[in-house]
């Protein structure tokens, strides 16, 4: 199986040529992708718990650390104990983080919109039928649970 044959690789070529153009437009507003996809998940009026933030974008919570991290330096956000739960932390945009994430809104918003001139709806419906077949199989762990490996060959297993 080549690589253009497999799910994994088409993804990861669309995913990473999707995040070079989002890197693009984001770099004119001296943000990254990462800052505008947190941006898009901060309630602009209550705020939100910082851990809440990671989970969405699906993010380990140290990288999540330092994109807050460069956020703040930026003043895109600012950090705030919880009335509730003093334990826990509540981010809350600063006025350039409401406008830069009105700026990731909208062009989120164009990116589909374009999209959705060029592919017919019933190609994506089946589109994201299948994407969330796939993420239902990963999270079901269950993908690996009765692989196992074939012996190789000794030419194959010093080819890795």
């Amino acid at each position: 199986m080549t690589p253009e044959e497999t799910v994994d690789y088409n993804i990861k070529v669309a995913w990473h040529a999707i995040s070079r153009m989002y890197n693009t437009q984001a770099a004119k507003h001296d943000i990254t992708t990462s800052i505008g996809f947190v941006l898009l998940n901060i309630d602009q009026e209550n705020g939100t718990p910082a851990t809440k933030i990671a989970p969405l974008l699906g993010l380990e919570t140290r990288s999540l650390t330092r994109i807050l991290r460069s956020m703040e330096d930026k003043g895109l956000i600012y950090k705030q104990a919880d009335t509730h739960d003093k334990r826990s932390v509540r981010i809350f945009l600063t006025e350039d983080g409401l406008r830069n994430k009105e700026i990731s809104r909208q062009t989120v918003r164009h990116f589909n919109l374009k999209v959705r001139e060029e592919i017919p709806q019933s190609e994506l419906d089946v589109f994201f039928r299948v994407v969330s077949q796939i993420t239902g199989m990963i999270e079901g762990k269950t993908l690996y649970d009765n692989f196992k490996l074939k012996p190789l060959r000794p030419a194959e297993s010093s080819a890795a």
